[in-house]
């Protein structure tokens, strides 16, 4: 097979997902030359834009996470070389990356979501904030980075909060917790896919271990749940996608609380412009349980591409 199209996978980077970024741009790489696309791999430096414009990709597929990658910053260049890119635009990456800004646009459009507030963190480790259980979240981080979970009244708040090289702004986010299942479903295109069950091994929660380590977590697909639930996670993660003006695809986290019956409370976490692109990968597995492989899914992106997004 030969493919006449000329691809930039761009990768790494230098946010806190660099090596989970490098994973997600080899796999995608290998996928694409196996269906005969030229590609170039980049590691990406503040030079990106000089780098394109002396490259001339016909497509960019981004697989860059993390800031300066999925919150917008890359694809206005993309957009100003006019150079064709995967995933979603530039206001769409940055209200998805804004954890407070897509809490509010999801509110608006009638999707559930955990009650939440913005506090300083000088002032959530002094005392607790909001009533435990909580958690605590960067406002704009991926891949579950600097998030920490309050479980007990007694037990105080983590005292990282106050450490001198904290990585990020001094605003963060306080939000309640939601006991229960860990689910998530993608989109492509505009349809949505299946729901996975995420169970971390011994946490609480889908953290970066339980995301990136060697059985870290266990996949249940299709997920174990009723099958209104089940079709309700489906509309919302569609909702969801079309709420932030999501491109290509994307993959909506949710958490649904099942112990007082099969009608628990669902609510949606966040939505990822960006996810993670292994053959393991979340959004690959649920592609795959649809019918496509890995292979067909990276070139229906890059097929999909365009600016304007």
């Amino acid at each position: 097979m030969v493919n006449n199209k000329h691809i930039a996978v761009l990768m790494g980077g230098w946010s806190a997902e660099r090596e989970v970024s490098l994973d997600s741009g080899r796999a995608c790489a290998l996928a694409l030359r196996s269906q005969g696309y030229e590609v170039t791999e980049i590691d990406v430096t503040p030079g990106i834009a000089q780098d394109l414009e002396r490259l001339r990709p016909d497509v960019v597929f981004n697989a860059l996470h993390g800031r300066w990658g999925e919150d917008g910053c890359i694809q206005g260049v993309f957009e100003l070389l006019r150079i064709p890119y995967t995933h979603s635009g530039v206001l769409a990456s940055a209200l998805a990356m804004d954890k407070v800004k897509a809490k509010r646009m999801f509110k608006i459009a009638g999707i559930p979501v955990a009650e939440g507030i913005v506090a300083n963190r000088f002032d959530a480790v002094n005392r607790h904030v909001m009533k435990p259980p909580y958690v605590i979240k960067p406002i704009a981080e991926g891949s579950s980075v600097g998030i920490y979970l309050v479980m007990d009244e007694d037990a105080p708040p983590p005292p990282v909060l106050k450490a001198e090289n904290w990585p990020g702004p001094d605003e963060i986010l306080i939000e309640r917790y939601v006991h229960g299942k860990e689910l998530t479903c993608a989109v492509m295109g505009d349809v949505a896919l299946g729901v996975t069950e995420i169970i971390p091994v011994g946490n609480n929660f889908y953290d970066y271990d339980a995301k990136y380590s060697k059985g870290g977590s266990t996949h249940v697909i299709p997920a174990e749940i009723s099958s209104n639930i089940y079709q309700r996670i489906q509309k919302l993660t569609l909702k969801a996608h079309r709420a932030l003006g999501c491109r290509g695809v994307s993959r909506a986290d949710f958490r649904f609380d099942d112990r007082f019956g099969n009608d628990g409370e669902l609510v949606c976490l966040e939505i990822n412009t960006q996810p993670g692109m292994t053959q393991t990968s979340l959004v690959p597995e649920l592609v795959e349980d649809s019918g496509y492989t890995f292979a067909q899914l990276v070139s229906w992106m890059v097929e999909d591409a365009s600016c304007g997004r």
